[in-house]
């Protein structure tokens, strides 16, 4: 019996910038295209734009939250201008708050 290999139905490109086929389905009510191997992107997701006819995948780098920088933004708006609420206060709000028994 002859050695045969599974097809994914995607052409490999014959060269690393060379076009391939990739194949078209449809996952619930959404179209996807299941991308050889050798144009897999990190993460998890990627942008999407329309150039004329061709659609352009974009890797999305997201980068990591910096809470040293969220914290100099807020206290550039003014952030610290609030006053500090306790728990008495938290209570006396919820307190002013109309019953729906």
């Amino acid at each position: 019996m002859p050695n045969r290999a599974k097809r994914s139905g995607a052409s490999p490109p014959s060269a690393p910038d060379a076009p391939a086929t990739a194949k078209l389905f449809m996952h619930g009510r959404s179209q996807a295209v299941r991308l050889p191997k050798a144009f897999r992107f990190e993460g998890s997701e990627v942008r999407v734009s329309r150039q004329g006819d061709k659609v352009i995948l974009e890797p999305l780098k997201r980068k990591p939250f910096d809470a040293e920088a969220f914290w100099a933004k807020l206290d550039a708006l003014g952030a610290r201008d609030f006053p500090d609420l306790t728990d008495d206060d938290l209570r006396r709000d919820l307190d002013d708050k109309p019953s729906f028994d």
